[in-house]
Order: C-alpha cells, then structure tokens, then sequence
C-alpha cells in the first residue's frame, strides 16, 4: 500500500523536504509560488528579486502590507512565507539574477529552478544559465487572463530561445505626430508628450508637427496666414514644448488649444497628407465647454476604469491631470522632473486624457482607462487570480519533475474563455529542441547582415551581442588564423576597439567571429554578411530568425569535438523545455490533446495577442500531428502586432 504524507507519496514528500529549489522573482506570480511551495512541502528555497515594492504591488501580490512599502521584495516575501511554515529554510537575494556572483556553479546547488520574471532579458540569462548547469527550469508568465507554464529541459526540450520573439513594436516618427491612424499611435504620442512637458525631452520624442515629413510637399511659407492661434499668448511659436508650456504656467486651457486646435490646424496646412486620408477636425476649449451637457458629466455605471468617457469628459480629466502634474512638479522644485509610471494615478490620468482626444481628433474610437493603460508600452494589467493559477501549475510541474517522471511534464496555456471542448488550461507536449536554436543546437551560428565599414566596435558589442542575443559579458575573437581579440569582458582590455569600425581589423563579407560568454557558459559563432543596402537607420539585421545555415544532427562522436553550451563534458545538445511564449507573446492553443499542439505551430499565434490563427482551432479540432513550421514563418508578424503583449508579472 503507497504511504502517503498528506496528498503527496512518502518518497516524494521527502524529497521535497530534502532538495533545494530556486524562485527567479519575488512578484506576481513569485509571492503565489513561494505561499504554494512551503506549504506544498518545500523546505529549502532559495528567492531572489532586485526590485522594491511598490504601492501599487499591493492589489495582488499578498505577501506584502503598506508597510511593506519601499522594502526588499524578495526579503519580505521570505518573511511573509515563513509565517506559513516557520520549519522552512528561505534563503532571499536583493539582487540581479544577472549579477556573475550567480554563475554556473550557484545554478548546480539546485535541483530546479523556476522563474517568475517579467522580462526577456533576464528570462533568456536564466535559460542558459539553466542549460549550462544541466538543471530543469519551469517558465511561466502572465498577460492579464492570459497564463502559460512550460518546462525546459536540456537536451529533451526546446529552450526559452528556440523561438523567436517578436520585438517591440516602433513606429515612424511622422506616423506618430502628424497621421495617426491606430489608436496605439495616439496613445505613444501622448507618452511622448508626457515627457516633453513634464518629464526628461528627448528629441526624438517630440510631439509636435514634423514639417519633414516626405509625404506632406507643402509650402511652408503659406502656413502663417492659414494656421491661427487662439490667444496671443497661446499663439504658436516653434520653441521646447517644456519651454512654451512654462511659459503659460501649465494653464490646461492654453496646452489643450495648442495641442488640439493650433498644431492640427497647422497639420491641415500640409495639404497633400489629407488627399487620401480623413483630415483631422481640431477642438476647441471654448466651444466645448460651451456645448458641454450634464449628461457629459453624469457617472456611467460599470468600474470607472472601463468606463470611455465623452470629449468633454476627457477635457476635465487632461484640465485636472495637468494641474495636479503641475503640482508635483512644483513640489519637487526649479529643474525638477517626473518619469512616467503607469501606476501613477495623474500620469496615467494625462496619458488617457491626451491620446483619447487625439483619437477623436482623427476619427477614431476612443478607449477606456483600462484599455489605454494595457497598451501604454504594451503592458496588459496583472489578475491576481491568473497569477495564482499559474503558481499552482508551476508547482504541478514541480512534483512531476521531482518524482522523476520529466515525459509527462507539459506546456500548459489558460485561457481567457474555455474553449469548445469546456476547458480553459490546455496541456501540449513538449517540443525537443529546435536544430537551428542559436542558444541550444549543438553548434550555435548566426548571420548578421551589417555595414563593416559603418558598424562600430562598440555597435557590435553593445546593440548585437548584449541585446539582441542577450549575452552579459562577450568575449569576441576573430577568426582570421591570428585570434585577434576584438571584445574583452576584461575591463580596459579593448576600449581602445570601442570607437572603430569592424573593417579596421580585416572583417569583410564572409568573416567568422568566434563569441564566447563565460558567465554563461555559451558559445556563438557569428558570420558577418557585409552589405550597403540596410534601410535607414537600420544599424544591421539577423538573417532569418535563425542562422542560415544550421548545422546538421551530428553524432556523438563528432559533438565530442565540436563547440556545445552548457557542460563541456556533454555530447547533448544544451536546450531547455518549451519556454512560454515569452511574456509577450502568450500563445493560445483551442486542443486539449497533449500531442495535439506543438509550440512551433503555436509560435504563428504569438503574435496575435492570443488572437487563434489555426484553422483545426477554430473548429475544436485536435491535429494530432501538426506540421511544424519552420521558424522564420512562425516569427512572420501579423495584423495584430500592435497588441503584442507584455506580461506584467
């Protein structure tokens, strides 16, 4: 008969009592997971956490008080678990997971490590670090009722990077300022005009009409006669916003003219930007409060977040936001600045008031509070109960990997709906690890293509190696039969490098850099692809998503000899379980099949903000065997890359 302690075999639950685990992030999630882990039975956990909590952590992360406020997360929450279980042993790190203190030999003490990040770059650190120790890392990540947990195993399973993650999605200088046509467009310009008014200005975030805009061919000459200023001393003079709005006092009335009546008049100047596009219809203070009703006044029923406000509405809260900004600016004193946080009620205030008269302003429909905050940096707000699903799915993971029974470990995605077989977590298989994965394959290889007579040391260095392929500490030696240094992690080695350019040391179309991150035990090798045609200010780009040419499965006998991640003395390839889609990218998959869903084939609906892209997954259908789609597809981009998401914890 099979002994139990409590729900868990006795075998099991000694091992919990006896290994040693590690909690990459004390937040969302993280204060979930370690409740979960000593009162599951863990006894020996090590946390770590740089961040300090905030007052607005509170709604959902429950290990922490207002008093709590401004404290150690990671320190807190070891304190706030131990009142669960005072038996437990929590080691806790105010710190960078990142920090080379935290090396290959700190991952080795455990037998698991799990993560509860929210961002990429140190969610790619862990995975390696994880691959270079050998040991099973669980991954997980949340974007509002969107949840996914996955485990990486080196050798077994795809790695965190064996897919490729969308980046960040940018746009054009006069797209922003001059024709908005999404309402994202409006909601970055009102960021930017956060911090041209009452933050650090930066130039290319300015806010005002781009009379460089190629498309506009009007004559600059004809726009004073035809763009009018409302007062005089609000009149339009091309100065710092910062300067001009202090030099009304930040009077709200004077910013809304100039922001919403003169500059769109002066855009309607540029003729030509209107022959094929609606043109902007400017307001006006006067006129609005004029016509203003009680009705634009009276509360609408529903959480005020979601509440979508009328042009009126959005007037008071710019005119209230602006002066309470105002306040705090004068509060911190003369030079002073603010720096925008989504969690600041006025900050967030503005930014809703701003873009949504700017959407009204080019015809577009406006949002609530709720939405403009979801996609301001392309953030999805927290659910605390996402995040506790999550957890409990983390730690199930857990126990399946300590009771050794790794093959029936699963990626696991919840849903916001259940699908149409009643389910909202839906287990798929794992996928072994991808052959042209730039971390895990056997021989890690990319193409860079890249300008060598424009491309600087520390370009290279900095923009390619640190974060594109998110290394910590490069070390770069070129393949030219001498083992020229280009890069040393050696602080002052090569500085001298810094400033010039990768044809003063021989590179050309068809060298081989050899790049080495010893911290994290990874090894890549990077072909350059000299070329004069990259688009403007486009410094160099990854061809493919993948390397051109990945290297073959190769027997053991030749891995022996050839350059793998991870323990040296291994012939297998270093990768690590299907990573969650990444924080943003939460991948939704309608099949309850475990072989029903591979991550690849997921991968075309990462994008999509969880949008379902697969014919079978409209049906409820389970394709039992799906095609895996090569990862330069599975990376294309889609319609919806402008709600690509970002989990916040």
């Amino acid at each position: 008969m099979v002994q139990l302690v409590g729900s868990l075999r006795k075998e099991l639950a000694d091992s919990l009592s006896t290994c040693k685990v590690l909690v990459v992030g004390a937040g969302g999630i993280g204060c979930e997971l370690l409740k979960n882990l000593v009162l599951t039975g863990f006894k020996n956990i090590e946390v770590i956490d740089l961040d300090t909590i905030d007052v607005s952590n509170l709604n959902r992360q429950f290990l922490f008080q207002k008093k709590h406020v401004g404290k150690s997360k990671a320190q807190v929450a070891k304190e706030s678990a131990l009142q669960f279980c005072p038996s437990a042993n929590i080691t806790a790190y105010h710190d960078s997971i990142m920090n080379p203190d935290y090396n290959v030999e700190f991952f080795r003490k455990f037998m698991l490590v799990m993560n509860a990040l929210d961002n990429r770059a140190a969610r790619n650190h862990v995975n390696r670090m994880c691959l270079a120790a050998d040991i099973p890392l669980i991954e997980s990540g949340t974007a509002g009722y969107l949840g996914q947990v996955s485990v990486i195993k080196k050798g077994m399973t795809e790695c965190y990077e064996c897919q490729p993650k969308p980046t960040q999605k940018t746009f054009p200088g006069c797209t922003i300022r001059n024709t908005p046509s999404e309402p994202i467009h409006c909601i970055v310009w009102a960021k930017y005009l956060f911090n041209q008014l009452f933050g650090e200005e930066d130039a290319d975030q300015e806010v005002s009409p781009d009379t460089a805009d190629p498309e506009a061919a009007w004559k600059p000459e004809d726009t004073a006669a035809r763009a009018t200023a409302s007062e005089k001393d609000g009149d339009i003079k091309r100065v710092s916003t910062k300067q001009w709005a202090r030099s009304t006092g930040y009077d709200p009335v004077k910013l809304f003219n100039k922001l919403f009546k003169d500059d769109i008049m002066y855009l309607l100047t540029m003729d030509k930007l209107w022959k094929k596009r609606k043109a902007p219809i400017p307001l006006d203070w006067q006129q609005l409060e004029n016509n203003a009703s009680p009705k634009d006044e009276t509360p609408v029923s529903g959480l005020k977040d979601q509440q979508v406000l009328g042009v009126w509405g959005h007037c008071q809260l710019f005119q209230h936001s602006v002066e309470t900004l105002r306040s705090q600016l004068q509060e911190k004193g003369e030079g002073s600045e603010l720096v925008w946080d989504k969690d600041d009620p006025p900050a967030m205030d503005f930014v809703t008031a701003a873009a949504n008269l700017r959407m009204h302003i080019f015809s577009m429909n406006m949002k609530s509070r709720f939405d403009v905050k979801s996609m301001a940096g392309n953030i999805i707000p927290a659910i605390a109960t996402t995040n506790a699903v999550i957890a409990g799915l983390i730690v199930l993971e857990g126990l399946k990997i300590l009771s050794g029974e790794l093959e029936s470990c699963r990626t696991i995605f919840l849903n916001k709906c259940p699908n149409l077989r009643k389910k909202l977590l839906v287990p798929c298989i794992l996928d072994p690890p991808s052959a042209n994965c730039y971390v895990c394959a056997t021989k890690p290889e990319v193409t860079v293509k890249l300008n060598v007579h424009k491309t600087m040391v520390l370009v290279l260095q900095d923009r390619i190696l640190k974060e594109r392929f998110g290394m910590v500490a490069p070390d770069v030696q070129i393949e030219d039969g001498k083992g020229t240094i280009l890069i040393s992690s050696e602080e002052g080695e090569t500085e001298a490098n810094n400033s010039k350019f990768l044809s003063d040391f021989g590179i050309r179309n068809g060298s081989r850099l050899q790049v080495d991150d010893f911290l994290q035990d990874y090894t890549l090798l990077v072909n350059v692809l000299h070329t004069e045609e990259l688009e403007r200010d486009v410094e160099f780009e990854v061809v493919g998503e993948a390397p051109d040419k990945a290297p073959p499965p190769q027997s053991k006998q030749e891995d022996v000899n050839s350059i793998t991640n991870g323990n040296k003395d291994t012939a297998q390839p270093s990768t690590s379980s299907k990573a969650p889609a990444e924080d943003d990218d939460i991948m939704i998959v309608d099949s309850d099949e475990e072989e029903g869903a591979s991550s690849s084939s997921a991968a075309a609906a990462a994008n999509s903000s969880a949008k379902r892209k697969h014919s079978d997954a409209e049906t409820g259908e389970t394709s039992t065997k799906r095609p895996r789609t090569d990862s330069s597809a599975a990376a294309a981009p889609t319609d919806n890359d402008d709600d690509d998401i970002i989990a916040l914890d």
